[in-house]
């Protein structure tokens, strides 16, 4: 279970994905529903997404951000970088993020850039598989971004300690 984020202590900036117009035929003709993806972030290592849905585009939109808010959670972050290549999958889309060196930049989709740029990743190359529906893509992503570990917790888990440097490696080989 992850440690619960102080939202108070966090500057948080939002980014609204996508907004989507649901018909639904009824006997008087259609009736018109939105559906609001947001994601929210502090742009360094924190970051969430939420999806409302509502009558009118701001309800849809305020909803979203407080369930953005609610799923806040911290990842892993290398420098500006993931420390290693990660997919992340929802639904019938994958996402593929692989760590890139210093000034590359962000390199990927509108939708998964959101999620990476408000997450506090500087350089990423990343490649959208399979569906590109903006609410799995999101998910796919975030779900990537959640896999990672940090050194720490693998050594923990595996029970041995991991070599620091090049020149540790070549010491044990």
């Amino acid at each position: 279970m992850p440690e619960k984020i102080e939202l108070s202590s966090l500057e948080l900036s939002e980014r609204v994905v996508n907004i989507n117009r649901v018909a639904k035929v009824v006997k008087g003709g259609k009736r018109f529903n939105f559906s609001a993806l947001v994601v929210v972030g502090d742009e360094t290592c924190y970051v969430g997404s939420g999806l409302g849905k509502a009558n009118e585009i701001s309800e849809a939109i305020r909803k979203a951000t407080e369930e953005a808010r609610r799923n806040i959670v911290k990842i892993q972050l290398a420098g500006g970088t993931i420390p290693y290549m990660v997919e992340g999958r929802c639904g019938a889309s994958r996402v593929m993020l692989r760590p890139a060196s210093k000034g590359t930049g962000v390199i990927a989709c509108s939708t998964v850039r959101a999620v990476l740029e408000l997450g506090g990743v500087k350089d990423i190359l990343t490649k959208s598989l399979g569906s590109n529906t903006a609410t799995n893509l999101v998910r796919a992503t975030m779900n990537g971004l959640l896999s990672i570990r940090d050194p720490e917790s693998i050594e923990k888990l595996r029970g041995k300690t991991l070599p620091r440097s090049r020149g540790e490696i070549l010491q044990e080989g």
